[in-house]
């Protein structure tokens, strides 16, 4: 468990690193730095090069990094000292730099309360708040005492967490307890209700329906202990020698649970599975067994292991994860199976991108990565081939290529435990994806057919409705703002509470905007949020749209919409800010594009930019805009 078995090995990993511990801080020594992290690593190795990383660049850090950085609060009743190198190795397999703080031993709830804390000046972007089970049980001792305490406690918790948004307006995490309290009856402990075991077990059930109701994000650690078994979690012996309730052993993979969510957060989780075809999705090779001859199915262990992997595939398909394959294959022999084999889980309808041919595997998932329009990274490659494996991982070092082998069940716990796919929430919108797709290239073939751009536009019947933020959409609009990276003029990343905010802010701008068309419902494409300045300049803070509607006149029916907001708060300019990323490049001469003019611009490539609203006149489109 510790050991990160979804990793690739190198026996090179320690000369590795020990040339780059001799190297001068450079974009190429952090390169080699993430390289080296997306490696398997027991926990002193994680520690080693934790140490390595911090020694090279201190708070140095590289320009061009794929992520801005986090401001992490450790807060709770136990130690987790231990944990800090796990934790920014785990960032920085994400190519993310974590600074951590740490309350006082037990001062959590002091430091919270206490404006002129060490945690207040640290100003955290991110906060994990661990209570210890043995803390959480303090006071429990008759049955009668149990609903008293449970209450006393989720109230408790609830109020933590109520603070620490008020205070600083940021995401909250909450690790679940681990069980480690001995049974006192064994096997029906539910019927000792006095028991501590018993009343962890009811509080991590109360703390998950209260973090649904409050947008609070859970490191389950309960969860994650009931597979891999308590002891690979918690050494009695360290816990009472130094209070360290997640033991020093089990380092690594909690730095990578926590660090798959603070990803999850930005918007940073992988996108889209590819997979390889023959000895990956079933046994056998198509090409020369035919569809008689693959192994799938009933009627042979490996051949229902075959199937329990398609499941595990298309139930994440249903999640909203792209589904893509890349093939050495003839295209119609490979897709055969897909249409009309019985054994099939996955049909043609589930994939949203198949390339099969004889060219080599990373130009072609160059190829579906431009077919989708997303980023390299934002692919996770699944092959049973070694050779396969090695050759994509060093031509494309950003895509994801778990480390696996031509049994299927060992494809799902490498997809699983690597938690490529980490979601902080499925939305309508995540369920419908590979549909949006499929109905993206109808699209596209019309527009191939139609004989100029206005036709192409006119005959899509596009209608653009447009609402202010509200409760019902607010999960999607947390989501879109926290994962979209290419067209986002600032990328800033909100929590609900913000979001929250700016919907009881009379003075604030706060809109989501859905398209849908003759081919189908493209879901909430786009947000903006403004606001009303004391001069009278509104600034529009945050623009981001999918990419899968640019070029569809959207951008100018979303200004229309923009000035016609600014007006109605009496605003006389609108300012629009780039801040350039690693990702939003596209994005750069966006509002050039719709009439603003340059007024500014820094040495990092940031730029602002003014339109005068009274001489504002909304573009024309073919678009119907409708406001709800």
């Amino acid at each position: 468990m510790s050991g990160l078995h979804w990793l690739p090995d190198d026996p090179s990993w320690r000369p590795r690193l020990k040339a780059l511990r001799e190297s001068a801080a450079s974009p190429q020594a952090w390169s080699e730095a993430v390289a080296l992290a997306n490696l398997r690593m027991d926990a002193m190795q994680t520690n080693a090069l934790d140490a390595t990383v911090r020694a090279l660049f201190g708070a140095a850090l590289p320009a061009g990094l794929a992520a801005k950085p986090i401001r992490l609060a450790l807060l709770g009743t136990c130690t987790m000292t231990h944990l800090h190198g796990a934790i920014r190795v785990a960032g920085l397999r994400r190519g993310t730099w974590i600074d951590i703080y740490e309350n006082d031993y037990g001062q959590y709830l002091q430091e919270l309360a206490d404006p002129a804390s060490a945690l207040h000046a640290f100003r955290p972007d991110t906060v994990l708040l661990a209570l210890d089970a043995h803390h959480l049980c303090l006071g429990l001792s008759t049955a009668q005492d149990l609903e008293a305490h449970l209450r006393e406690r989720t109230a408790h918790i609830a109020e933590c967490w109520r603070l620490l948004r008020q205070s600083f307006r940021c995401p909250v995490i909450h690790q679940t307890p681990l069980p480690v309290h001995p049974r006192l009856i064994g096997l029906n402990e539910h019927r000792h209700p006095a028991s501590a075991a018993h009343f962890i077990d009811a509080l991590n059930r109360d703390l998950r329906r209260l973090a649904e109701d409050t947008g609070v994000d859970l490191l389950a650690l309960d969860g994650r202990a009931a597979r891999d078994g308590l002891a690979a979690w918690f050494d009695p012996d360290l816990w009472y020698r130094a209070k360290q309730e997640v033991s020093p052993a089990a380092a690594p993979m909690f730095g990578d649970l926590l660090g798959r969510l603070l990803a999850a957060q930005q918007g940073r989780s992988f996108k889209c599975l590819v997979l390889d075809l023959d000895n990956t999705i079933w046994g056998g090779v198509i090409g020369d067994d035919g569809m008689a001859g693959i192994v799938l199915g009933q009627g042979s262990p490996l051949g229902e292991a075959y199937s329990a992997f398609q499941g595990y595939v298309r139930d994440l398909v249903r999640r909203g994860v792209l589904l893509a394959v890349c093939s050495k294959n003839d295209e119609a022999t490979a897709l055969e199976p897909f249409d009309a084999h019985p054994d099939m889980t996955l049909r043609r309808a589930d994939i949203a991108s198949f390339v099969a041919n004889w060219t080599d595997k990373p130009a072609n998932l160059k190829a579906i990565a431009t077919d989708l329009n997303i980023g390299l990274d934002s692919l996770v490659f699944v092959d049973d081939n070694p050779v396969e494996r090695a050759l994509v991982r060093q031509e494309l070092p950003m895509v994801a290529v778990p480390e696996t082998s031509d049994e299927p069940i060992a494809s799902i716990r490498a997809l699983e435990d690597g938690g490529y796919f980490e979601s902080i929430a499925v939305t309508e919108d995540d369920r419908a994806r590979t549909a949006q797709y499929q109905d993206n290239r109808g699209r596209e073939a019309v527009k191939a057919s139609a004989t100029d751009l206005d036709s192409y536009l006119l005959s899509l019947d596009m209608e653009l409705t447009v609402k202010p933020f509200d409760t019902i959409g607010l999960r999607r609009t947390v989501q879109l703002i926290n994962k979209t990276n290419q067209f986002n003029l600032t990328t800033r990343r909100y929590a609900e509470e913000e979001i929250r905010a700016v919907m009881a802010d009379p003075g604030a701008i706060g809109l989501q905007l859905r398209l849908t068309d003759r081919f189908g419902d493209n879901g909430t494409i786009a947000v903006v949020i403004g606001e009303l300045q004391e001069d009278g300049d509104v600034l529009i803070d945050s623009w981001l749209m999918s990419c899968r509607v640019l070029g569809r006149q959207v951008e100018s029916a979303t200004l229309n919409l923009i000035a016609a907001r600014a007006l109605k708060l009496g605003g006389r300019r609108l300012i629009g800010e780039y801040l350039p990323t690693a990702r939003n490049g596209m994005v750069k001469d966006h509002y050039a594009r719709l009439g603003f003019t340059l007024i500014e611009t820094r040495d990092d490539g940031a730029s602002r930019w003014v339109l005068d609203l009274a001489g504002f006149t909304p573009a024309k489109s073919f678009l119907t805009v409708t406001e709800a």
